[in-house]
């Protein structure tokens, strides 16, 4: 373990019990993709206090670190990642529905999106249905403005709760101010940490809400690889055209490395068919780019993080 890790493992501990302070913990078991070699610690923070207290010691001793959520956009080194890992937890679980306004909620960073999407369901709140099937939790979607089905977190989202990246200036932000775009925030531009989000929906009958949530859900089963891991859309979408055509066009559909393999279902998701390492993962990315490039001349981007790890 590196001392910089040591010494804020050292000073995390005074606040986070230690059964949240978790040595050597394979990242492939926070991962969608299942795949992640250890960290050093991951800390899972249950509330504000905890969660500043845990910043602010990696960032006095300059230790390592990164905030996840699900984990569900990330790609983890098979040599895992030589500092702290930070989770949420406990508090940013939660999901409160307003005393004022009962149209909005405010939601907790690490709330999923389906637990939400159920949630609103079942209050007969309508307006969240796009992203139902969306993996992940709600302070990453709204990290990246995540959407599907022609809608975004930024139609909903009246306000987000965040905090600076070294524990300190917890403030509410308008969703006018995030700076909203493709798949961006303000977040991104300033590591921002979402802490939750308010969001405003309208009133609707339930039922109606399940069925159109269902009819996405059926759509999404046959046309995603939804029974295989994997980090959902590998590459960002270019400009004047989609990730998953050029793919396909590329006669790229089925290739494999080891457990890696481009989707026979979609060609937009890379999968983790059974045992699949980083470097996998890898090796089908940089030859989809290659020999999409060789052919459109186009260059495709990674959507997927790659953490500890490079094409």
């Amino acid at each position: 373990m590196h001392k910089k890790t040591a010494k804020a493992i050292e000073m995390i501990s005074r606040t986070v019990p230690e059964e949240r302070v978790l040595r050597d913990e394979l990242m492939s078991r926070h991962t969608s993709f299942r795949i992640g070699g250890p960290a050093e610690a991951l800390v899972l923070a249950a509330d504000e206090a905890e969660l500043a207290a845990v910043l602010s010691a990696v960032t006095t001793t300059g230790a390592e670190h990164m905030i996840i959520g699900n984990g569900s956009n990330l790609l983890i080194s098979d040599e895992g990642y030589p500092g702290i890992m930070i989770k949420l937890a406990g508090d940013f679980e939660s999901i409160t529905r307003s005393a004022e306004d009962p149209n909005r909620v405010r939601v907790g960073a690490a709330v999923l999106m389906s637990r939400t999407a159920a949630f609103l369901t079942e209050n007969g709140l309508s307006g969240f249905e796009f992203a139902s099937g969306i993996p992940g939790s709600i302070g990453g979607a709204v990290f990246m403005n995540a959407g599907a089905y022609g809608g975004e977190i930024k139609d909903v989202v009246r306000s987000v709760r965040a905090m600076d990246p070294d524990g300190t200036n917890a403030r509410e932000i308008s969703g006018e101010d995030m700076d909203f775009s493709y798949r961006h925030s303000r977040a991104q531009d300033e590591d921002m940490l979402i802490l939750s989000a308010e969001m405003e929906l309208t009133a609707d009958d339930p039922a109606a809400i399940a069925e159109r949530v269902a009819d996405l859900a059926a759509r999404r089963n046959a046309k995603q690889p939804v029974s295989f891991p994997s980090a959902g859309s590998t590459f960002k979408r270019p400009v004047g055209g989609y990730a998953a055509a050029l793919i396909e066009q590329s006669g790229l559909k089925g290739y494999k490395v080891g457990g890696a393999e481009v989707s026979e279902k979609h060609s937009g998701f890379v999968i983790n068919t059974g045992g699949a390492t980083c470097e996998d993962v890898l090796a089908v990315m940089r030859h989809v780019r290659e020999k999409v490039y060789a052919d459109s001349g186009i260059m495709l981007e990674p959507e997927v993080r790659l953490i500890n790890c490079r094409l």
